[in-house]
């Protein structure tokens, strides 16, 4: 699967990171942040991996318009990397925590589609993708710390 987030960057399922993949609607942010801070400590700042949101816009959404969207999604992510910056500075990562902080908008339910989901669907997905793109594991919902830290261990 190949996505194309907010800011430009080109990102694949299959381009040797372990990928995960977060699909969630605007309102369920709290939930994505939740998956964010369970992902293991040995996963920040390692090149080897990576979080993708993909947040799906439901067809009553859509009249927002792209840019607006845009706008308000790279405000939050800006917060989330104020916040995960914190957890970077505790653990003596120096790097920009903005730059690992990757989100795609989803208006016409192709990528929705492309993981099997159905466009506008109020299920809050997490997907686990390996570095070659094959499906490593699925939650409906979001994963305890232990069930992430045990697949993205292996």
């Amino acid at each position: 699967m190949n996505f194309v987030d907010i800011n430009g960057n080109k990102l694949s399922t299959a381009d040797g990171h372990v990928t995960i993949v977060v699909l969630t609607r605007a309102a369920d942010w709290e939930k994505a942040r939740a998956v964010g801070d369970r992902v293991p400590d040995h996963c920040l700042g390692n090149p080897n991996y990576r979080m993708i949101t993909v947040i799906s816009f439901i067809s009553r959404y859509r009249a927002i318009g792209r840019k607006i969207a845009a706008m308000v999604i790279r405000h939050r992510a800006n917060q989330e990397a104020k916040r995960l910056q914190a957890r970077y500075d505790a653990m003596k990562i120096s790097r920009d925590a903005r730059a690992d902080i990757f989100v795609s908008t989803d208006f016409d339910g192709t990528i929705s589609s492309q993981l099997g989901e159905p466009p506008g669907a109020s299920d809050f997905c997490v997907f686990v993708f390996g570095r070659t793109g094959e499906l490593l594991a699925q939650w409906h919902g979001v994963p305890s710390a232990k069930q992430l830290a045990a697949v993205l261990k292996s």
